[in-house]
């Protein structure tokens, strides 16, 4: 994935935080053609040891079929994006050289994905649910439904699982502008107030708090 070298995030912990925020992704496979096949399903990462993606997909979903035997699988996990004026830039005022671009958050992750046994599958159903159920009131779980109903549904999807090889982060965030352009684009996000734009800002934020944290005091 091409970026520029400041953008790129290559902490292990960034990188799987993003992903467990997020959640969901787009599984990418190519077919016997070489044509690529794509599915968009929330994952879950496991970190212990060897780090590795879960999911499943219907079983009437034809692309699980590539994976009967280890693929070639792409993951991507789109965090969020917006659209950055030239007109937040105090560089617009001062010589004009200035365009609009995009920023965003985005993870690549591969591995060889293959399909996973019936006992795996049924334990993955059960951590990808207490994982969405966790922050609820009452947290809804696989033993709350009546016995042999979760055994009986899971015989209509397909558990993938895709030990990783490769994580590639890029935060795409106007890093080579000056400082005074990225608190520019920092207020521009914070005043358009959508969701994208408000992450996006908090995140550029945290970035600029984290250098001033690094940058030795002067006496």
């Amino acid at each position: 994935m091409y970026s520029r070298a400041e953008a790129k995030e290559e902490r292990t912990e960034v990188l799987h935080k993003a992903i467990r925020d997020i959640r969901l992704g787009t599984l990418i496979v190519a077919d016997n053609d070489g044509a690529p096949q794509a599915a968009h399903v929330p994952f879950v990462l496991k970190a212990e040891n060897e780090a590795s993606l879960e999911c499943h997909v219907a079983r009437a979903n034809p692309i699980w079929k590539l994976m009967t035997e280890p693929r070639q699988a792409l993951v991507i996990f789109q965090g969020p994006q917006a659209y950055v004026r030239p007109g937040w830039y105090p560089a617009k005022q001062e010589h004009g050289k200035v365009v609009p671009t995009w920023s965003y958050v985005s993870i690549h992750a591969r591995g060889l994905a293959s399909t996973m046994d019936i006992p795996m599958l049924l334990a993955h159903v059960r951590e990808v649910t207490d994982q969405l159920e966790g922050g609820q009131p009452v947290p809804w779980s696989v033993d709350d439904a009546p016995a042999g109903y979760i055994e009986a549904l899971a015989r209509g999807i397909v558990g993938l699982r895709i030990p990783l090889v490769s994580l590639e982060g890029v935060w795409k965030l106007n890093q080579h502008r000056s400082e005074a352009d990225r608190e520019g684009m920092i207020a521009g996000l914070d005043e358009r107030g959508d969701a994208d734009s408000v992450e996006l800002a908090v995140i550029m934020r945290q970035i600029e708090e984290a250098k001033r944290a690094e940058t030795p005091a002067r006496d």
